[in-house]
């Protein structure tokens, strides 16, 4: 009896275990952002003040539960606050609306910098030497869980919302792909109908992106994106937020992918007329200088 008794005992304590964070979840996400959480929102991050009432609303639900589960960090002395957990919360889920997703799952840490810092990277020259170097940065995702982010840049680009320069989205977007269980700009698309047009339509412009940039010309993709293509997935995410009707009319399958991938149009936040082109710019061989 006493040892049924204590087999009983520990099956409760490991029931109360599995409950006790989902019932700590449903008591965040009962309550609603407040007064000042909600203003943050309204002043660094453009796309919430062009959304409709219910789109607003999943929005904050999204924020309400990435707060609840993901740590804060400052680092080199910056102590951080609620204005940059709700700003960099509300960012990284404009990547999550409309989609059926978890919210970030694999993330544990966000690491918060008041400006650019220095990484350590190594370098190796033709000859196979390794040299020890430290890279400026303003983002960085990596695989254990954590995200890292320049506060500054953070900032500018939740109140600009004019650029196509947004860390977050550019971190978070990272994220996203390597659920797929690799870093390599194809994320989890569920079936190999999709993975074929999106690797076609993404491949090809992938390409004129490289050979643009080489030839100094300029397009609305960020020149960054022709590194690779994890990071040409992260650009163009970027874009696809910052400014959608300029990749529309200048990318359109790829901007057609994006819309079926993030299951969002923000082109529904923004008036077109605030994205008109730049004087200067024309086609050439079908992309832009």
């Amino acid at each position: 009896m006493d040892a049924l008794l204590a087999c009983a005992a520990i099956g409760l304590l490991g029931l109360g275990a599995w409950l006790a964070p989902r019932w700590r979840l449903r008591r965040a996400l009962a309550r609603p952002l407040d007064r000042a959480q909600l203003a943050i929102i309204e002043r660094n991050v453009a796309q919430y003040r062009g959304m409709d009432a219910p789109r607003r609303a999943e929005l904050e639900h999204l924020v309400k539960q990435f707060l609840h589960q993901k740590t804060f960090v400052g680092c080199a002395g910056l102590e951080v606050t609620e204005e940059m957990r709700v700003t960099i919360a509300a960012q990284a889920c404009l990547l999550l609306l409309g989609r059926p997703s978890r919210v970030y799952p694999g993330l544990h840490a966000v690491l918060v910098y008041p400006g650019a810092f220095l990484a350590p990277r190594n370098e190796v020259d033709p000859g196979g030497v390794v040299t020890e170097t430290r890279q400026d940065l303003l983002g960085e995702s990596w695989g254990d869980g954590r995200v890292i982010l320049s506060w500054e840049h953070v900032r500018r680009a939740g109140v600009d919302g004019e650029g196509t320069h947004n860390v977050v989205l550019h971190e978070f977007a990272h994220q996203l792909d390597s659920e797929s269980g690799s870093t390599n700009g194809a994320p989890f698309l569920g079936s190999a109908e999709r993975y074929r047009s999106w690797s076609e339509t993404l491949a090809r412009d992938f390409a004129l992106l490289r050979r643009d940039t080489a030839w100094g010309y300029r397009d609305v993709l960020d020149p960054y994106g022709a590194t690779n293509p994890a990071e040409f997935f992260a650009v163009a995410t970027e874009t696809f937020f910052e400014l959608p009707h300029a990749l529309a009319a200048r990318h359109p399958a790829l901007f057609d992918e994006f819309l079926k991938f993030y299951r969002v149009d923000p082109r529904d936040w923004q008036e077109a007329a605030r994205h008109e082109e730049p004087e200067g710019w024309r086609v050439v061989y079908g992309q832009w200088q």
